[in-house]
């Protein structure tokens, strides 16, 4: 029988069960404290040894009490468990007894998930202190934490491990090309043409090794995320503020901020002071947002969401107390995180055009093969004799210096975009660049400046001045309209009491035209000095500052002139900067302040947010309340030089440019239409109107807008996936992380090289060392000549390799003798993947192609057109070595002069026909007969050498040449010109008769 006693030492309720004296408490170790958690015991005489169960007890406690209803059922499970309790003392029972409490907490910890950011944000303080179990005051104890993280994890993200290095290496050889090389090579160690084998395996091994390398840098990208984990936060842990590793967090956590603080994780605030976020690493726009802490009713996406912080960002001002609702994978920087992993960089049109290439190639090889045995079958002769035949004159047909040149080709490219001041991380994506034809934009940083800028002033009495110059350098002026009467100092006392409130009331600090605070407070500084007023801070001496909170949104100084009389200036939101006026200022009298003025303004500024302008109202006085109002200033980040003029020749050439931003719709359409991305009405959607379309629906409206505005990194994605389902190539510039994901996804990841940040760096193709987004139109042009430069070396390698390779098979068919010995055919292959045929590769870049529409994706580098080119060479390369060749047989037997002759005609076609190869639709006097030095010493090499051949001796005896004449030579220059002159004439009869096509431009509807 058990009674209700005296409440012992530690406080609760003492019961007597089997003897033994028990008292229960609140845990001080237990994160759900509260009576019937935890359980003492005070033993005066021990437990019955004995494995029957503990004697039944009654225990009566005060009515209603949880703690009693909670003593009774961990006492009904003590006894189901007798065999536990031999022997056990006071401590030992109170350590069992804490266990059953440890598991409640264990119980109600399993409910805990993360939130979502916006449902975090509607969540008042109380609902979110209850849905994570957690006291704000002491914070988590240790062994809620290690449940937590059992569930939860670590704060950090996991890399796959993938494949390893060796198998990735190995993964490479799968291309159809490559594979079909390697077949190349062993028939040569067979056929005993070692030398061709080890050319072969040399070109494999250059390009497999160069494509390896360049995937595993692509990977990258995803280690940098890691970084933008801070190492060490504080923390507030059994009621104690801690540093601890940012890693060790869990959904929970009582987090501590401070200025100069990177955010651990994803966090809801429920404490803040003057709190101030840099989220241009989420969100890419770089003025800091205010935060607060008080539950939010409506956003319009996550980069309005007050009342969280974000893992990554950083504390700019202020400092504040929150809960952690994400960790690793599960915060937003997590999400970026998963959809990196996600995505796979898409292959090149190049790549594509490539395989197919190979595979091509592979069909034509064995139907010569097939042809081959066929004839040879029919003839009667050996069927392995004809299959070795077959087989080397397949490979023969191969152009085994097809990759290698290509890689070199793109190299060139890269080298000479480097010195344009573009890095280009992946080679095969400079060629991609000639196909680009949606360039889709962020704008912070890249189209725009990233250096806020005031652009407009209103002052109280009706001025109105336009500010000229971009950025911190201070270069510019300040012109009143319409007069355009620049403004020094104080030559207009109402612009220059307007200007000086702005450099006053400001803690920004310019060194060496990099600004050290506020962008905003940067662009008053700049726009004082414009004025001459740069130095008007050091007229005033500093008593007091109230600074800037997002609940009052303005900040003010208190200052004593040289008089020593006490002014405060004040600078904020109009609405709120206004309240505190009673006078306006005109011509530096104070005039009493009437509603008609106020509406007055207030309609000037509604006119300059619609403009796209942050706009900034500025007063002055002695006394706080009772301030003197002195007019507006609209700043904005601007748009980058240049910037305009590239977006107008890159629509001209066929490339749609959209904007995609974070800024709201005002400052969207105000940038967009001072760099011409509209045509009269400017189609601009949101993120969430995103959200709200069918995937079918999709496509179909991105192609018709030019900007996107409150976008997340999700939408991003969204944009380039719906525009790659229309078929188009899509280049995508940006600099934060924000952009990782969509830099990856697109055919062409473009980053910026000084605001970028090192995840949107790894991540991307390209990188612009200077951030200037025109330099873009140098890439597109440098990507469009080098697919004209491949196409040149296809079409001049293919149609050698089809010539030597007829003649060969057209003699075997015909029962003739072998026009070409194998030291010859050996000779040709070297001067058709030699350097005549590359040099063809460093063609310099037509300066019209930037001109020219983006080349359809989908087209193969064997178009119609150039196969049909290809053929018609080869055609007259075989008929006039055919000519020599049956002009030069006495009496049907081969002479060394027959194959002399020979060799020597098939060269010089080669030579001339390189010469036709340099344009595809140019003639030689268009691009310039010697603009291309390397071609020259190319050609004038492989002339030379085969002089060498023909009139040294022992290389005659090798070769089995004799000397020609004079005549022979000028006959057979004289034939072989014949390609070229065919090939020039087809050139100059396509630029009369064809029409020159309109460029089309993405449809879009601007």
């Amino acid at each position: 029988m058990a009674s209700p006693g005296d409440q012992s030492g530690v406080g609760g309720h003492l019961l007597e069960v089997g003897g033994a004296s028990l008292t229960w408490n609140t845990c001080s170790t237990c994160p759900r404290s509260g009576p019937g958690n935890a359980l003492t015991a005070d033993t005066p005489s021990p437990l019955p040894v004995s494995p029957s169960p503990l004697p039944q007890a009654q225990v009566t406690l005060p009515a209603g009490n949880m703690g009693g209803k909670r003593f009774n059922k961990l006492l009904s499970h003590v006894r189901r468990l007798p065999h536990k309790y031999h022997l056990l003392g006071g401590s030992e029972l109170k350590a069992e007894l804490d266990e059953q409490c440890e598991l409640k907490s264990v119980e109600q910890d399993d409910d805990v998930i993360p939130l979502a950011a916006k449902e975090a944000s509607r969540l008042s303080e109380e609902d979110l202190i209850k849905y994570l179990h957690v006291d704000p005051s002491s914070g988590l104890s240790e062994c809620a934490v290690l449940q937590r993280r059992t569930k939860h994890g670590w704060n950090e993200f996991q890399m796959d491990n993938g494949e390893p290095v060796w198998r990735k290496y190995l993964g490479q050889f799968t291309n159809p090309l490559i594979l079909l090389l390697l077949g190349s090579a062993l028939v040569s160690v067979i056929t005993k043409e070692y030398e061709d084998a080890v050319s072969i395996t040399v070109a494999i091994l250059i390009v497999v090794s160069v494509a390896f390398v360049q995937e595993y840098r692509s990977e990258k990208s995803l280690e940098e995320l890691n970084k933008l984990v801070p190492p060490e936060c504080n923390c507030v842990r059994d009621g104690k503020l801690q540093h601890l590793l940012a890693r060790e967090l869990v959904p929970g956590d009582v987090v501590c901020l401070s200025v100069g603080d990177r955010v651990p994780a994803d966090v809801r605030l429920i404490e803040t002071t003057d709190l101030l976020v840099d989220e241009s690493s989420f969100t890419g726009e770089t003025e800091p947002c205010g935060k607060t802490h008080g539950a939010v009713d409506e956003a319009s996406g996550i980069t309005t969401l007050s009342n969280i912080v974000f893992m990554g960002t950083l504390v700019r001002y202020g400092k504040g107390r929150g809960l952690v609702i994400g960790v690793g994978e599960k915060s937003q920087f997590g999400e970026v995180f998963k959809m990196m992993q996600a995505e796979e960089t898409p292959k090149t049109p190049l790549q594509k055009s490539m395989d197919k290439l190979g595979k091509q190639l592979s069909l034509f090889s064995f139907g010569i093969i097939g042809i081959i045995m066929l004839i040879g079958w029919l003839q009667g002769k050996p069927l392995l004799s004809m299959f070795t035949i077959g087989v080397s004159l397949a490979v023969a047909a191969i152009p085994e210096g097809l990759p290698i040149v290509v890689t070199v080709t793109l190299a060139l490219g890269v080298m000479r975009m480097a010195k344009k001041r573009v890095i280009v991380k992946k080679l095969p994506i400079v060629e991609t660049l000639g196909c680009c034809n949606v360039i889709c934009s962020d704008k912070t940083g890249t189209l725009t400046a990233n250096e806020m800028t005031a652009t407009k002033i209103v002052t109280s009495d009706g001025f109105h001045a336009e500010v000229t110059g971009v950025g911190y350098e201070g270069k510019g002026s300040v012109n009143v309209l319409p007069s355009n009467e620049e403004v020094r100092e104080f030559s207009n006392v109402s612009i220059g009491k307007l200007v000086e409130a702005g450099c006053i009331a400001n803690n920004a600090i310019l060194q060496k035209d990099a600004l050290m605070g506020q962008p905003t407070e940067g662009a008053l500084l700049v726009l004082a000095m414009k004025m001459g007023l740069g130095n008007v801070r050091e007229s005033y001496v500093r008593k007091k500052e109230i600074p800037f909170s997002s609940e009052q949104r303005w900040m003010a100084v208190k200052c004593a002139d040289k008089t020593e009389e006490d002014i405060y200036f004040m600078k904020g939101a109009f609405e709120e900067v206004i309240q505190y006026c009673t006078t306006y200022n005109s011509g530096g009298m104070a005039l009493p302040l009437t509603p008609q003025q106020k509406s007055t303004y207030l309609q000037e500024e509604k006119s300059m947010g619609i403009q796209g302008l942050r706009v900034l109202a500025l007063a002055s006085g002695t006394e706080l309340g009772k301030l003197t109002f002195l007019g507006l200033v609209g700043i904005i980040d601007p748009p980058r030089s240049g910037v305009s003029e590239a977006v107008q020749i890159l629509l001209e050439s066929g490339v749609s440019v959209k904007m995609i931003t974070g800024d709201a719709l005002e400052t969207a359409q105000a940038i967009g239409r001072s760099i011409g991305l509209f045509n009269g009405h400017l189609k601009a959607i949101s993120g969430d109107e995103l959200d709200q379309l069918s995937e079918a629906a999709l496509p179909g409206v991105v192609t018709k807008v030019s900007v996107f505005y409150r976008t997340s990194p999700k939408h991003k994605l969204k944009i380039i996936k719906a525009l790659q389902h229309t078929g188009a190539i899509v280049g995508m510039t940006g600099d934060g992380v924000n952009d990782a994901v969509a830099l990856k996804s697109a055919d062409i990841g473009v980053a910026m090289g000084k605001t970028g940040t090192d995840v949107s760096k790894e991540a991307a193709d390209m990188i612009l060392v200077d951030d200037d987004f025109s330099t873009i139109m140098s890439a597109i042009e440098e990507g469009k000549g080098i697919f004209y430069n491949i196409k040149n070396f296809v079409r001049f390698q293919l149609s050698t390799s089809i010539s030597a390779l007829s003649l060969i098979t057209l003699s075997t068919v015909m029962n003739l003798p072998n026009p070409l010995n194998a030291m010859q055919i050996l000779w040709i292959n070297i001067i058709m993947d030699g350097p005549p045929a590359q040099s063809l590769g460093v063609e310099p870049v037509d300066k019209d192609a930037i001109k020219q529409p983006p080349r359809n994706a989908k087209e193969p580098i064997l178009s119609k057109a150039l196969l049909l080119k290809i053929f018609l060479s080869a055609a007259i390369i075989i008929s006039g070595t055919l000519f020599v060749f049956w002009k030069e047989i006495p009496e049907g037997k081969v002479t060394p002069r027959t194959t002399t002759m020979t060799f020597t005609c098939f060269v010089f076609f080669d030579m001339f026909n390189a010469l036709s190869c340099r344009s595809l639709n140019k003639t030689i006097f268009e691009i310039g007969f010697f603009k291309n030095r390397m071609f020259w010493l190319s050609v004038f090499g492989s002339i030379l050498g085969q002089m060498a051949v023909i009139y040294i001796p022992p290389l005659q005896k090798v070769f089995l040449t004799q000397n020609l004449h004079a005549l022979d030579l000028l006959f057979l220059t004289g034939l072989s010109s014949s390609v070229f002159l065919v090939s020039e004439l087809i050139k100059f009869c396509e630029q009369q008769c064809c029409r020159k096509k309109p460029v089309k431009v993405l449809e879009e509807e601007i």
